[in-house]
């Protein structure tokens, strides 16, 4: 009852009221918590992938440098040594909470808050009146059409983060962008103090592969746990940003080093296996491909969904093309299909696909089966959810979830099924 209210109001609110709404609640909650973004170091990331991955690798830097600090992101959020799990399903939370957090750091001595900030926060203004010291641009793909109105307008809700650092009373103003994505020039021509492009061509020789890489920053060879190229671009501009704040190079590979795992981001769950399992969120057609790219000598099984009924319909046969092209063996399952049928979300994936796929509507039964159908040395990699803590369905419902709890539960049973095989 109360989902279809907000549904309702919504869909016949006035947009410059919803606007005004929103810009209100940023200007209430910053003003009653005087501001506390004044207090700290604000580092902000945004971008349609590698955000998280990016948060995790510049706190870790500046750890290693022996700051205290706060992160918020998708997966968690932190102040000093205390970390929760953000459950909230939601990247960059509302405005009282995200203030309430950054004055909450702020008290507790931290210097740095690192973040990531998303179109989705700036459309609803969540990113006003947060002082930002620097800013790092991942890549732009398309995303969150349905939600935005146009691609035009998703990459204008990113690049008002920009304007931010900009209105920013802080200097020097920092802003890190990817000189190999198209928007990174935007980003870069944007009047701050340090405009700062990163790329993997300005940190040969490089290597990368599925047991994770290695680059080279200010002739320092600097190790990376994660795998493929992606991990070693969010690693460089986590390096550019923490460089640009006058963190050496030796501190900047130890801090990187200390990131060995990061979960749902191409996380391996191992349970004894001859195969790789892997969770991951990858749940665009380039986030697809460059994981499929990062295990790519193995052969691939691949379990995937599409993130969220009624939501980016564009990509669900682009997703589903990428799959059979790149995969051995192809299992389409449900995600999160809100008040969507979850079988016609799936249909519509196939219809990208040459091959049939093999669908199981269950998660959990089509994550099992993709585990049983592995050989040794295969990869099993079950995208899309990453840590989201639930299954949403119909009328706001959901369902308590966690893939890399049930990957890990169901290698169990493959394992000791194997060794009651061979047993004598």
């Amino acid at each position: 009852m109360l989902y279809e209210l907000k549904q309702n109001i919504r869909a016949f609110t006035p947009l410059f009221v919803i606007h005004f709404y929103h810009w209100f609640l940023a200007f209430v909650s910053a003003l009653f918590l005087l501001f506390p973004s004044k207090r700290l170091i604000v580092i902000g990331v945004t971008g349609t992938k590698g955000k998280t991955s990016t948060t995790e690798f510049i706190n870790a830097i500046f750890e290693a440098a022996g700051y205290t600090t706060a992160l918020s992101n998708t997966i968690r959020m932190k102040v000093g040594p205390d970390s929760k799990q953000n459950t909230r399903r939601m990247s960059m939370p509302g405005r009282f909470t995200l203030q309430m957090f950054i004055a909450k750091a702020a008290d507790a001595g931290c210097q740095v808050l690192v973040m990531e900030m998303t179109s989705e926060g700036a459309r609803q203004h969540r990113h006003r009146f947060i002082d930002i010291d620097a800013l790092v641009f991942t890549n732009l793909s398309p995303e969150h059409i349905e939600s935005h109105g146009s691609f035009e307008a998703y990459a204008n809700a990113k690049m008002d983060i920009g304007r931010a650092l900009v209105r920013s009373p802080k200097r020097p103003r920092i802003m890190v962008a990817n000189a190999e994505d198209a928007f990174g020039a935007q980003f870069l021509s944007l009047p701050v103090d340090m405009p700062a492009p990163f790329s993997l061509a300005q940190v040969t020789p490089y290597h990368a592969d599925s047991n994770g890489g290695t680059f080279t920053f200010n002739n320092k060879k600097i190790l990376v746990h994660l795998p493929g190229d992606f991990s070693l671009r969010n690693a460089v501009a986590a390096a550019v940003v923490a460089h640009a704040f006058g963190i050496q190079a030796d501190v900047i590979a130890r801090g990187i080093d200390q990131v060995t795992e990061i979960p749902g981001r191409a996380q391996e769950i191992k349970a004894g296996q001859d195969f790789s399992a892997v969770v991951d969120y990858a749940h665009t057609p380039d986030s697809l491909s460059a994981l499929y790219d990062a295990y790519a000598p193995k052969r691939l099984i691949c379990v995937l969904g599409n993130t969220g009924g009624g939501r980016d319909i564009w990509k669900r046969p682009k997703m589903g093309e990428v799959a059979d092209t790149r995969c051995a063996e192809v299992i389409l399952t449900n995600e999160d299909p809100y008040d969507e049928d979850p079988a016609s979300i799936l249909q519509s994936m196939a219809s990208g696909m040459k091959r049939t796929p093999t669908v199981i509507l269950d998660r959990r039964a089509a994550i099992r089966e993709a585990l049983h159908r592995a050989n040794p040395g295969d990869a099993v990699l079950i995208t899309g959810k990453g840590t989201d803590p639930s299954i949403r369905g119909a009328g706001g419902t959901s369902i308590p979830w966690s893939d890399a709890v049930v990957v890990a539960e169901e290698l169990r049973a493959v394992v000791d099924g194997k060794r009651f095989m061979t047993t004598p």
